[in-house]
C-alpha cells in the first residue's frame, strides 16, 4: 500500500516556485468563492508518520490560504473535559460550517493507532474505532461535507534521514524529540497499523491520499493540488440539479394496529395520593444524583411527545428535585442560522455534559424523523438515514457510561383538543398555544405514523423508549419520575458491579 510514497519522489526548486503563485491564486479563489456559497464545509485530516511533515503542511495551508475562513485545530492528548465525554464530542465542536474549511493535526484516527501501537488496547478496540469513525465519515458526506484525509509516509531509513536532518539543524532541532525517536523504534507497528487503517477507512466519500513526505516541495505541491482540485470539483457541482435515491418508507400496519394505539391512556392516579407520590419520587431522585457514585456517570432525559401533552409540566417535577449547579434544561426548538451551517447532530453533540451531571432535552434530535418528517423540511432519504444515524449518537453516549433515558408521553386527539381549549380560556397559558399547534394537529396520522416508525427502529436494548400514558397529567408525572429513578439506580448498580 506504502510502496508508491517510497519511490523518492521530489519536485525541483526551479519547478516549485514556478508553478506555486498560479496555485495559491486558485486556492485563495476557490476558497473565498466556496465561502460566498455557503453550500459545504471542507474537512481536512493530516495523518502519518513522526518527520514526514504534517505539521510543515499544516502551516503552509495556513500560509497559502484566507485565515478568515480556515480553522485549524491540533488535537493532542484529551483534556479532562474532553475525557468527560464521549471520544468524538471534541471533534465535534470543532467541525467547520458550511463555506469555511477545518484541518485536523491529529484526528479520530490518532489515539486508536498510538493505544493499539503501545499495547494499551487491543486490535478489537482498534476495528471498533474504525467502525464510528466510517459511520462518522458517511454521515458527515451526507450533510455535505468534504473530506480529505492526507497520509504524510517515510520509509523506515527516510524516517531515520528526516529526524537526523531536523535535529542537525539549529531551527529545526526543537522538533525532533524523544518520543518521535521512541516511534521510530516502533516504525514497523506504525507501519503495519496505518496500513489496516487505511485499508479499512478508504472510503468512496471519504478516501485517504498518501503522500511520499521527505522533499518538502513535492509534498506541498501535492497535497496544495489535491485540495484545490477537491474543492474545484465540488464547487463545478454545487449548482446541479442533484436526483434523490428515495429508499422505501416505512408502511402503516396492515391491520391498522400501533405501538400508540396499545396504550391505556384511561391510567390514572388518586389526585388525593399524588403529593405523596411525588414526595416519595422527587426525594429518591434528590438521593441518587447527590450520592457520591452519581460522579461517575452522566444521565440525558430525553422528552418528546404531543402537543400539549405535558412536557413541561413533568420536567418541572424533575428540576423540582435538582440540585440547580449539577442539571441543565436544553429547549430545542427550530435550528439557527449557526445550526443549519453545521452537520444536523452537531446541536445536539454541543450539550452533552460532564460526568456527574443531569441534561434534560425538552424535544430532542428525533425531530428529523418527526417533525422535519412529516412537514418535508428535509427529504425522505434523510430522515430514513437518521434511524441509523440516531442509534449510532445514542451507541456512543451509552459506551461513555451515559444514561439515556427517553420519553414519549401521549394523550388522545380528544384530550389535546381539551387542553387547547383550557389554554385558550386561562391569560398566563396564552403563550402556550401557537398557530404551529394546531397545523401540528390537523396532520394527527401522519404524526402518528412517525413516531410508530420511530419507537420500532430506535427503541433498542441501550436506550429503549419509555411510553408515558398522558392523559391524566399526575400518573405520566410520576412515571417519568419512577422510570428516571429506576434508570439512574441500575446505572449506579452496574458501576458497583465492575469494580474490581
Amino acid at each position: 500500500m506504502f510502496e508508491s510514497a517510497e519511490l523518492g519522489h521530489k519536485i525541483d526548486r526551479k519547478t516549485y516556485d514556478k508553478e506555486l503563485p498560479a496555485l495559491r491564486a486558485a486556492l485563495l479563489e476557490a476558497q473565498i468563492e466556496m465561502f460566498k456559497l455557503a453550500k459545504f464545509p471542507v474537512i481536512i485530516l493530516v495523518g502519518g508518520v513522526d518527520g514526514a511533515g504534517r505539521g510543515e503542511t499544516v502551516n503552509l495551508l495556513n500560509e497559502w490560504m484566507d485565515p478568515r475562513y480556515l480553522q485549524t485545530h491540533g488535537m493532542g492528548d484529551p483534556s479532562d473535559e474532553e475525557l468527560d465525554r464521549p471520544m468524538m464530542w471534541r471533534f465535534w465542536r470543532e467541525l467547520p460550517p458550511k463555506g469555511r474549511t477545518g484541518i485536523f493535526l491529529g484526528s479520530w484516527y490518532t489515539r486508536p493507532i498510538i493505544n493499539l501501537v503501545h499495547g494499551h488496547s487491543k486490535t478489537a478496540d482498534l476495528d471498533q474505532s474504525l467502525e464510528r469513525a466510517k459511520r462518522l465519515e458517511t454521515m458527515l458526506a451526507d450533510e455535505g461535507a468534504l473530506i480529505l484525509k492526507f497520509w504524510m509516509h517515510l520509509s523506515r531509513d527516510k524516517q531515520k534521514q528526516r529526524l537526523k536532518l531536523l535535529e542537525a539543524d539549529p531551527k529545526t532541532r526543537w522538533r525532533v524529540t524523544e518520543r518521535d525517536w521512541e516511534h521510530y523504534k516502533l516504525y514497523d507497528k506504525f507501519r503495519l497499523v496505518g496500513e489496516s487503517v487505511i485499508r479499512h477507512t478508504s472510503t468512496a466519500e471519504a478516501p485517504w491520499t498518501i503522500v511520499e513526505g521527505f522533499d518538502s516541495n513535492y509534498r506541498s505541491m501535492t497535497v496544495g493540488k489535491t485540495l484545490l482540485d477537491a474543492i474545484r470539483k465540488r464547487l463545478d457541482e454545487a449548482n446541479k440539479e442533484i436526483t434523490e435515491i428515495s429508499a422505501p418508507p416505512p408502511l402503516p400496519s396492515i391491520d391498522n394496529l400501533d405501538i400508540l394505539k396499545t396504550l391505556d391512556l384511561s391510567q390514572k392516579i388518586d389526585k388525593k395520593n399524588y403529593p405523596d407520590e411525588l414526595e416519595k419520587y422527587q426525594g429518591k431522585l434528590a438521593l441518587l444524583t447527590r450520592s457520591a457514585k452519581f460522579k461517575n456517570i452522566t444521565v440525558i432525559a430525553m422528552f418528546e411527545g404531543n402537543d400539549a401533552a405535558g412536557k413541561g409540566g413533568a420536567i418541572r417535577r424533575i428540576t423540582g428535585a435538582l440540585d440547580a449547579r449539577y442539571y441543565n434544561v436544553i429547549p430545542i426548538a427550530a435550528p439557527t442560522e449557526e445550526e443549519r451551517a453545521q452537520p444536523y447532530l452537531w446541536r445536539f453533540w454541543r450539550h452533552i455534559p460532564r460526568r456527574g451531571r443531569l441534561t434534560i432535552f425538552d424535544r430532542s434530535w428525533y425531530g428529523r424523523v418527526l417533525v422535519e418528517r412529516v412537514e418535508k423540511f428535509c427529504s425522505e432519504a434523510d430522515w430514513m438515514r437518521a434511524y441509523g444515524e440516531l442509534n449510532d449518537f445514542e451507541a456512543q453516549m451509552v459506551r461513555h457510561n451515559i444514561v439515556v433515558v427517553k420519553f414519549w408521553l401521549s394523550i388522545s386527539k380528544d384530550e389535546q383538543l381539551k387542553r387547547f381549549k383550557e389554554r385558550e380560556a386561562i391569560a398566563f397559558k396564552h403563550f402556550k398555544l401557537t398557530p404551529e399547534d394546531w397545523r401540528n394537529r390537523e396532520k394527527w396520522e401522519e404524526y402518528e405514523q412517525a413516531v410508530c416508525d420511530m419507537v420500532d427502529r430506535t427503541s433498542t436494548e441501550i436506550a429503549p423508549w419509555t411510553l408515558i400514558e398522558a392523559n391524566d397529567k399526575y400518573f405520566a408525572r410520576i412515571k417519568v419520575l419512577k422510570t428516571l429513578c429506576q434508570s439512574i439506580e441500575a446505572a449506579l448498580k452496574n458501576i458497583e458491579n465492575r469494580k474490581p
